[in-house]
């Protein structure tokens, strides 16, 4: 009897371990304003962790985990019409600049070139602190991607980085799961008051 007893806390501690060990790659929900993370991999002199807000109806949920996906500047930046790099948004994310249309039709525009999600970067580029909720264009069209918005701040200094190193795309991990980061483990970027 006691051997089985230990059989079975062995057993309950190994999935207590795989829980514990696949939950900072689990996000399983967000509310309405809540704000989720991304974290640069590539290039380094831009690698810290941004903050996004997810859109407030519509899209599809941030339910999933990509780690070392391309976040890829669109051309032309709004999105609003055929892209030049179209081809380059299969398989990845989507970084497009506020303005020209509204934010259901730039999610719908890069889906249609295979992305499979959109950050919508504010277009006041030296914007670290005002959060716009992004809402459907009443049209009653949907994506089927997640769509988030970003400081225009920090989607500024993305580009120049990546126009920097002459680079069409960073490499990141999106989302991040910052309960499992300790204080000290916070690259926030500099320019940012978080």
């Amino acid at each position: 009897m006691a051997a089985m007893s230990r059989g079975i806390c062995a057993f309950l501690a190994v999935v207590l371990l795989l829980v514990c060990l696949y939950e900072p790659l689990t996000v399983l929900a967000h509310s309405i304003n809540e704000q989720l993370y991304f974290e640069i991999l590539y290039p380094q002199d831009i690698n810290y962790l941004f903050k996004i807000r997810p859109a407030k109806d519509f899209g599809a949920p941030f339910d999933f985990h990509y780690d070392h996906i391309h976040l890829v500047p669109t051309d032309p930046a709004q999105s609003c019409s055929s892209l030049n790099n179209g081809q380059s948004l299969q398989g990845a994310i989507a970084m497009v600049e506020r303005g020209g249309c509204s934010f259901m039709s730039k999610a719908l525009m890069v889906e249609q070139y295979g992305a499979v999600a959109v950050v919508i970067y504010d277009s006041n580029q030296q914007d670290n602190e005002h959060w716009v909720d992004m809402i459907q264009d009443e049209t009653e069209r949907d994506t089927g991607i997640a769509a988030a918005f970003l400081l225009g701040k920090d989607g500024s200094m993305i580009k120049k980085s990546l126009q920097a190193h002459h680079l069409p795309a960073a490499t990141i991990s999106i989302p991040v799961n910052i309960t499992s980061v300790p204080l000290n483990g916070f690259k926030q970027p500099p320019w940012s008051f978080w």
